[in-house]
């Protein structure tokens, strides 16, 4: 049992690096992917713990792009921090998105909540780690919010008072960067795209001709007959049928290392076919 899909506090998760391969080898996991977003930060760290408890920490990111009039989210793989087209495209990302937050702030100041720039870095432990779930729960301590996912629903989801848009790049461009820095693209959790399967079978040929190497289909909180139906799409396009539980702490607290919601078990078998894709094979 593997784990490709895990948050901590280098972005938006409440888990240290470090804990992310104990909870990992906890839950019985022969390796974990720290995915943190538009950052490699919290590598170095995770892997040094994770060759402590003899578990594989793979290096990777999450990076937001826009696509089809929405948001998709792509996880990249076997990049780590360093010289490269992905982590020069990820610092760009990270200061387009200090930007944001400095804007989110003052968007709360003319909505007459008291919550400053300062407040948000400081919840976020760091300027480059801010992400709106620290927002969100400034929110909640405020009384303006009952709980994260409410305060999304009620201020900074898209629509919302206290949404600020930030800068997104495509899939292909992340594809690309991904590559010529020695690794593979992946959708992420694709039924946030909204479509249904016919139409995420047309995404997905265009994705894998774009460069993807794979697509999340064992997500945590997808049921069985989703991650089903998702391990078909990948097969029929061309690409790997990955997993991971997307852990972030307790931001989402139903969702665990290794096990997603109780029942995740993305196969070992997943993590070899995608080494594959980064040598090129097929």
């Amino acid at each position: 049992m593997i784990d490709l899909h895990t948050h901590s506090t280098c972005s938006d998760g409440t888990d240290p690096p470090e804990r992310i391969p104990e909870l990992a080898a906890a839950a019985g996991c022969t390796a974990v992917a720290l995915t943190d977003h538009d950052t490699f930060a919290g590598i170095a760290r995770a892997r040094a713990r994770a060759d402590q408890l003899g578990i594989e920490l793979v290096a990777g990111c999450e990076v937001s792009c826009k696509y089809r009039g929405t948001s998709a989210h792509v996880l990249v793989y076997f990049v780590d921090d360093g010289e490269g087209p992905l982590q020069d495209e990820l610092a760009r990302l990270r200061d387009d998105r200090v930007e944001r937050n400095r804007r989110l702030a003052a968007r709360l100041g003319e909505l007459g909540i008291p919550i400053t720039y300062e407040d948000i870095v400081a919840e976020a432990v760091g300027e480059q780690s801010v992400g709106r779930p620290h927002v969100a729960a400034l929110l909640v301590r405020q009384g303006l919010a009952e709980s994260i996912p409410d305060a999304f629903d009620r201020w900074l989801g898209e629509g919302q008072p206290a949404y600020i848009p930030k800068a997104r790049v495509t899939p292909a461009e992340v594809a690309a960067a991904a590559r010529t820095s020695g690794g593979v693209a992946v959708l992420a959790h694709p039924l946030t795209l909204g479509v249904d399967m016919s139409t995420l079978d047309d995404v997905a040929g265009e994705l894998a001709a774009a460069g993807f190497s794979g697509m999340e289909a064992y997500y945590g909180r997808y049921t069985p007959d989703e991650r089903t139906g998702l391990v078909a799409v990948a097969r029929r396009n061309g690409l790997v049928p990955t997993g991971g539980s997307d852990h972030h702490g307790s931001v989402k607290p139903d969702l665990s290392v290794g096990t997603g919601q109780g029942d995740l078990c993305v196969p070992d078998e997943v993590l070899v076919e995608l080494r594959g894709r980064q040598s090129g094979g097929v």
